[in-house]
């Protein structure tokens, strides 16, 4: 079993290709470093995507998440770090990241970045009665 993070990101095939459909993850273990005090900052990340070719693999993903416990960032450059190297491994026809993190000095931060395939629109929703 790893005992270590890692910046490697796994893929498999997208197992229905010709289809969209939205794969969502919550991770609400997430932490990284206040770059201008070193305390810790936590966070929950919402992960969700319309995988084209590749779908991203779980454990991958927890160890990547992990590679950022040590590391001083801010929110803002944390959440469009992780969403390009995600977009970049898996090149998803959507993908939004949001990073809701905890308080800090009385003020909760969300950071919500999006990549899209050039091109590409969602179906229109579907409203039930």
């Amino acid at each position: 079993m790893p005992s270590q993070p890692s910046t490697t990101l796994e893929t498999f095939p997208n197992p229905q290709p010709a289809i969209d459909y939205t794969i969502r993850m919550s991770i609400p273990e997430f932490t990284c470093l206040c770059p201008k005090t070193g305390q810790p900052d936590f966070a929950t990340l919402e992960l969700e995507y319309v995988p084209d070719k590749r779908c991203v693999e779980l454990k991958s993903l927890k160890l990547f998440v992990w590679s950022f416990r040590d590391r001083g960032t801010f929110h803002e450059a944390v959440t469009n770090e992780i969403v390009d190297v995600l977009a970049a491994a898996t090149e998803p026809r959507f993908m939004r990241l949001t990073a809701r993190f905890n308080v800090r000095g009385g003020i909760y931060t969300t950071v919500v970045a999006e990549r899209r395939q050039s091109g590409w629109s969602p179906l229109p929703p579907v409203g039930l009665p």
